[in-house]
């Protein structure tokens, strides 16, 4: 958990300047986290599943972007949603990674609204077995 938290830190807090206090909330007790790590057993990207069905806080270490990691812990957490026979997962999706979801079976739905400062929209998949 701790390693998850840290990669939330340098992605949302120090990139993005999210506050620290919109990071953190008192889902992460709750929810299915996913981790990956390199070959050195450094810790390069994470995301979570919350029990409602929404995937949340997938980011990965900047230096590791554009190699695959995010569409494995998304398939990873997309997995798990299925396991736990969920019909479908929900998530917020910042704008410049709507392309990526959509190649990932999401669709985008409503209007973009602002989280943090940041603009998203919601993204729906439906699964299947």
């Amino acid at each position: 958990m701790q390693d998850a938290m840290v990669i939330r830190h340098e992605v949302f807090v120090q990139e993005q300047n999210v506050p620290t206090e919109l990071e953190l909330d008192a889902e992460d007790q709750h929810c299915i986290h996913a981790l990956a790590y390199d070959e050195n057993g450094v810790a390069i990207g994470t995301g979570r599943l919350l029990p409602n069905a929404h995937i949340g806080r997938l980011a990965v270490r900047a230096p590791y972007r554009g190699r695959g990691v995010g569409s494995q812990l998304l398939t990873a957490l997309v997995d798990e949603a299925r396991r736990q026979h969920y019909l479908e997962v929900v998530l917020a999706a910042q704008l410049h990674a709507l392309a990526f979801y959509t190649a990932h079976g999401f669709v985008a739905e409503g209007g973009t609204y602002l989280d943090a400062g940041i603009e998203h929209v919601t993204m729906r998949h439906l699964l299947t077995v």
